[in-house]
């Protein structure tokens, strides 16, 4: 089973920042992974207006993909939300799942946190595994540095990938 991990925070707490910063790292190492956004609106598009692929769902194409030779990308319409195990049924041949917000799925979590944010923080929960911020949070949960993606992977790799 792939683990998955989910970088939770409030918003503009830095959540997509270190993310980006960490997904580098583990790449670095050689590492296969995969991320999946969790948007809080419907207003989610494949495409921009007026290409192609915007125009296919704008014209009722229930699923629409996009196939290049070295990407490829499906939007699928639903009645409801997919629950998050389901968006991670559709996942293979990969290392690890990061996924940025979903903090109410009970998934292993890291929190991001940042003093200057101005808002608390989501609070310790069973599944918190660490937190990156620019101050210790709790005592009893693994603590990161925001400008340290090298430390969380060597986190990950003890504690979750079990080195591949």
């Amino acid at each position: 089973m792939i683990p998955v991990i989910s970088v939770v925070g409030r918003s503009n707490s830095g959540k997509t920042t270190y993310l980006e910063k960490l997904i580098a790292e583990l790449k670095r190492r050689g590492y296969r992974l995969a991320v999946i956004k969790h948007h809080h609106t419907d207003n989610v598009e494949l495409d921009h207006p007026g290409k192609d692929t915007w125009r296919h769902a704008q014209a009722g194409a229930d699923i629409v993909c996009l196939a290049s030779p070295n990407k490829f990308a499906m939007m699928r319409k639903s009645d409801q939300e997919l629950s998050l195990d389901r968006v991670i049924s559709y996942i293979d041949n990969v290392d690890i799942i990061f996924t940025e917000g979903y903090k109410q799925e009970a998934k292993s979590k890291i929190e991001v946190y940042r003093q200057a944010a101005g808002h608390l923080p989501l609070g310790n929960k069973p599944e918190l595994l660490a937190v990156v911020s620019d101050t210790v949070l709790y005592q009893d949960v693994s603590h990161f540095a925001l400008d340290d993606p090298s430390a969380m992977a060597d986190f990950l790799e003890k504690n979750v990938l079990k080195m591949k």
